[in-house]
């Protein structure tokens, strides 16, 4: 496909209805990459932020659960092409981002085939034209509309998100029990049972019960909530659970310990998945205005599904929150969660890179230079996929679609 065979079908996919722009562009890229459904992720979009075409045994089974961690870790210029679980089975997919959206933009295809397309630079640059052309029209909406769409969704794609966390954290403990070789069968079957009713009382009460939760709390008795969480996920299983606690009984609003609870446990349940993991530490730190949340693991120091991480990531940033990993082959993974209170004050600066971390300033001045991911990661002693990650969130807090972009910016800052 050449740049005028792009802009061909660019035009033919924005002319007509918005809602059957996918049924459009499924027809204009069938033989450039055969796939069986398509489907579009837009995190602005509160009363359709997925949508799908294509197979309708397929495409009426993919959720925002499937498709979320993709906003997060996909970058924008850089189609991602790999195999993700959808309605109980894995499929081959190709996911392109674009960045002409203010919050992004996801198209998957899922295809017919496992092996790589090189199709992959003209999908994108015709997905990059959709976007900016599905987005302007989102911008000539009602302002006061958009801003209580985008409201919507922020808000629902976060309650769905906790409860599915919750849930699997209660999976967890059960399997955690059925597993556990030291207990009988009549005891463990017992006690599963026990906590499938409890982990049902919970998902219809413990979200309800912090979401109403307004005002503060002190910061002890909001750490010591999550201590009891994370030692019913850990009870009966291989992992030893450390806990630091913030050591002050400063006020914290309540709205900013539920986000830390709910991030912790979902970095927990993903350092689970990993294995020979013997160890989970987990402390907090607070000063007022910025709660630090670290959890630290005894793993092998890969970030094997990225993906996990990613959609808490994309969550977070949402948010004004952050989450930096380091996963340091042989001894382990550290994720660091930073949430702010809405009353902090703003700090301007003319610096751009001010907004990024010190993990990520080490990996833009060796990006900078020209290295890649690999020599990155050998430099610093973490992992490729970590530099990976990193990379992803240095390109959106800059606001930029490309390395070499985020380079140039660094070479004019750093002069």
């Amino acid at each position: 496909m050449e740049a005028a065979e792009v802009l061909a079908a660019a035009a033919q996919v924005i002319d007509g209805p918005p809602e059957e722009l996918l049924q459009r562009l499924s027809l204009a890229t069938a033989d450039l990459v055969p796939h069986r459904a398509v489907a579009q992720l837009a995190s602005q979009c509160a009363s359709t932020p997925v949508t799908a075409y294509g197979d309708p045994a397929v495409s009426g089974a993919i959720t925002g659960a499937d498709l979320a961690g993709l906003l997060g870790t996909v970058t924008a210029g850089q189609p991602w092409q790999g195999v993700i679980p959808i309605a109980g089975a894995r499929h081959p997919v190709l996911a392109v981002s674009s960045d002409r959206a203010s919050r992004g933009s996801v198209v998957v295809f899922l295809r017919t085939e496992d092996a790589p397309t090189t199709a992959d630079r003209m999908l994108q640059a015709l997905w990059d034209l959709v976007t900016a052309h599905m987005y302007r029209l989102t911008l000539e909406r009602e302002p006061g509309a958009l801003a209580q769409n985008r409201a919507i969704a922020e808000a629902r794609n976060d309650l769905a998100a906790e409860l599915g966390e919750a849930h699997a954290a209660t999976l967890a403990t059960i399997l955690g029990v059925l597993r556990n070789q030291r207990i009988d069968d009549a005891a463990a079957r017992t006690m599963a049972v026990e906590m499938a009713l409890n982990g049902l009382a919970d998902l219809r009460t413990d979200t309800q019960r912090d979401r109403v939760c307004s005002g503060e709390e002190p910061a002890g008795r909001a750490f010591d909530r999550l201590a009891d969480s994370l030692r019913a996920l850990l009870r009966h299983g291989p992992v030893e659970l450390e806990l630091d606690a913030p050591g002050n009984d400063q006020l914290i609003p309540a709205a900013v310990a539920h986000a830390a609870r709910v991030a912790v446990r979902s970095v927990v349940l993903a350092m689970l998945t990993q294995d020979d993991v013997r160890r989970i530490r987990v402390a907090w730190r607070w000063d007022g205005k910025e709660l630090l949340s670290t959890v630290r693991d005894d793993g092998p120091g890969r970030l094997a599904n990225v993906l996990d991480l990613g959609q808490l990531s994309e969550r977070l940033r949402l948010h004004e929150g952050d989450l930096d990993l380091d996963a340091v082959p042989g001894w382990g993974l550290t994720a660091r969660i930073t949430l702010r209170t809405s009353q902090a004050p703003l700090i301007v600066t003319s610096d751009p890179l001010a907004a990024l971390g010190a993990r990520e300033l080490e990996v833009l001045e060796r990006l900078s230079q020209g290295h890649r991911n690999r020599s990155i990661a050998d430099a610093l002693h973490i992992s490729e996929s970590t530099v990976k990650f990193h990379v992803a969130n240095i390109l959106t807090k800059l606001d930029v679609a490309t390395r070499t972009q985020a380079a140039a910016l660094y070479h004019a800052t750093a002069v």
